[in-house]
């Protein structure tokens, strides 16, 4: 993925599980796994998970597709 596929509340994949985008900058996202059973943890901003922010290097390990990644990766 590139940065400009990305908009706020999408939700994208990584060999480390399922993300939604919380923001979008100039060179950068910031976005939160979603590996919680309690939704309320996803209500934001703010938000009672960690946002983590993916830059260029990061973008190309990303898919909207969950089938990019097998299921060893997925968590």
């Amino acid at each position: 993925m590139i940065k400009d596929d990305f908009r706020i509340g999408i939700e994208f994949y990584t060999a480390a599980g399922k993300w939604r985008c919380t923001d979008t900058g100039t060179r950068v996202i910031v976005a939160i796994r979603l590996d919680k059973d309690d939704v309320s943890w996803y209500v934001g901003p703010p938000f009672a998970v960690a946002e983590c922010v993916f830059d260029e290097y990061d973008l190309g390990g990303c898919s909207l597709d969950a089938n990019d990644f097998d299921g060893n990766e997925l968590q």
